[in-house]
């Protein structure tokens, strides 16, 4: 079976799917595979690895660690070409349709479409779509794009709907990486009503009050990184699981 069918089927049976984002420049490898543990004792469906930018020169050895340490699927999560690995499950094959940037609309894609065929793991069509929050993250800077304002759910559903119209698997609404705020409950609410795509919902997410609200409006993925970077506590893992499995509790 394909990743992106599993993540369907977990949705189906838990309500919603909760994903873990593991940057590899934000923490060691140690800590990252320990990270990985813990989201796998703890209710995470899938990791998400990758960033914006890549300092460090482990990003092969990262994924082969996390990998042969947890049974996760671990699905690429890429700022650029450079983040490809043999060692993952899939990738999200990012399209950010929400900039008019050539170069991350299709240029990339062009780029690392040649190696994801030569490695074999599963791409993952995906619009990509930053909405405004609050702050310039790295992801909106380096892409030079400009964000969907927050205000506009309109704007952030006509966009959704040529991602599926285009043929895409899902739509992925960007708040930013350490975001001040999230994406607005009513865009996700927007986006779900007007389109059939899946709809993965991420940055931004503190608590996870504020991801159950994200499920209750209608995301079908939701995606924690910075808070969980920053404590890294299996306890609080479990909560974020147990509030965006809504057929669970």
């Amino acid at each position: 079976m394909k990743i992106f069918e599993k993540l369907l089927q977990i949705k189906e049976s838990r309500g919603a799917g909760y994903f873990v984002l593991i940057d590899p420049d934000k923490q060691d490898i140690e800590k990252a595979v320990q990270t990985a543990q813990y989201c796998e004792a703890s209710g995470v469906d899938a990791l998400l690895v990758g960033g914006s930018l890549l300092f460090t020169h482990c990003f092969d050895e990262v994924i082969k660690r996390i990998k042969d340490s947890c049974g996760l699927p671990i699905i690429l999560f890429p700022g650029s070409t450079k983040q490809v690995s043999q060692y993952a499950d899939a990738l999200l094959y990012l399209s950010l349709i929400s900039g008019r940037n050539a170069d991350t609309l299709i240029g990339q894609q062009v780029l690392s479409a040649p190696i994801i065929k030569a490695v074999g793991i599963e791409p993952i069509s995906t619009g990509y779509m930053f909405i405004e929050s609050g702050s310039v993250t790295s992801a909106l800077f380096i892409s030079d794009t400009n964000p969907i304002p927050r205000d506009k759910p309109d704007i952030a559903s006509a966009h959704a709907l040529a991602a599926e119209y285009l043929g895409m698997k899902c739509v992925y609404l960007e708040a930013g990486s350490g975001a001040k705020l999230s994406v607005p409950d009513a865009v996700v609410q927007s986006v779900r009503q007007y389109c059939n795509l899946p709809v993965i919902v991420g940055g931004g997410i503190r608590k996870p009050k504020d991801a159950r609200a994200k499920v209750e409006a209608g995301a079908d993925f939701v995606v924690t990184g910075s808070i969980i970077e920053r404590n890294r506590d299996a306890d609080l893992i479990a909560e974020f699981a147990k509030a965006v499995h809504v057929n669970e509790s």
